[in-house]
């Protein structure tokens, strides 16, 4: 416990939830419940606000959140030691990956990572463009997914592919049965769109057409968006990934002119000295060659 308090209330802090972070360590919420326990006396300060909608940071446990995240990766860099000194392939890999990666791409990459490498352990944040560079600022992060258009400085991009910008419309929208459509078709309609610090592919697609649209709502989750617009607020523009397999209530279709977002996989400093983030960078390179 002295060991995985830390990695829990990480854990928790991450997903918002005790549930998820007791599914997400392998262990039981009432494990959770004491592992939090023990660090909030440890501290003397209230870490967490616990209710019905989850759990977030007290000001105390913003303050303490970048050294239990320091705690964490020295934990896991002793571990990743050991595991070199006894001569085993194993470790750990911190990996930041946005929505439609995490969602379409990442499970399958870990599973067939782990068939061939089982000692290895990972660690998963999730969120969208403005989380992952955050992760790779604060050092919580070894490797990630990213987009041109991020700019993670200190690290080296690795490109895997590019991925089609589409327009999202309503089902019952007068444009939504055509193939193809233009930016300034967009500009008298209610724009759904991701906050301003995530919006890069939407404003990229509409700033070359010239095109300036109403932007009537913002959301984080680009599910969220994506149901927004199935039930008739607004339109937007997603990547294609993204979409797979959400064709309920929604037409999608080509922008005229639209450039491509290009996904790459940025490897941090201190990853490119990690001989298991290395081999994982080059597998994901192969597996997205590969589809």
């Amino acid at each position: 416990m002295a060991q995985s308090k830390y990695k829990i209330f990480l854990s928790v802090v991450e997903s918002g939830s005790l549930t998820r972070a007791a599914e997400k360590c392998g262990v039981t919420q009432s494990a959770v419940s004491h592992a939090l326990h023990a660090l909030e006396s440890a501290a003397g300060l209230p870490l967490l606000i616990r209710n019905r909608s989850g759990a977030r940071l007290t000001p105390e446990g913003e303050k303490l959140l970048p050294a239990v995240r320091r705690i964490v990766e020295a934990l896991d860099a002793f571990h990743t030691e050991v595991s070199a000194l006894r001569g085993q392939e194993g470790g750990c890999i911190r990996i930041g990956a946005f929505t439609s990666v995490a969602v379409h791409w990442l499970p399958r990459i870990i599973k067939e990572y782990q068939a061939r490498n089982p000692a290895v352990d990972f660690r998963m944040l999730g969120g969208d463009y403005h989380d992952i560079a955050q992760g790779f600022a604060d050092g919580s992060i070894d490797v990630g997914f990213v987009t041109r258009e991020m700019n993670i400085p200190g690290c080296e991009t690795l490109p895997l592919t590019e991925d089609h910008l589409l327009a999202v419309l309503p089902k019952d929208h007068p444009l939504a049965g055509r193939q193809r459509i233009t930016a300034a078709q967009l500009a008298g309609e209610p724009f759904i769109s991701l906050m301003e610090n995530s919006n890069q592919d939407a404003r990229s697609v509409l700033e070359a057409a010239g095109v300036q649209v109403e932007v009537k709502y913002t959301a984080k989750d680009d599910y969220a968006i994506i149901a927004m617009v199935a039930a008739g607020l607004g339109v937007s523009i997603m990547p294609e990934l993204l979409l797979e397999g959400h064709s309920g209530g929604i037409a999608t279709m080509e922008i005229e002119g639209a450039q491509k977002r290009n996904i790459g996989l940025a490897v941090s400093a201190a990853g490119k000295g990690n001989p298991c983030v290395e081999d994982f960078a080059r597998f994901v390179q192969q597996w997205v060659r590969n589809l």
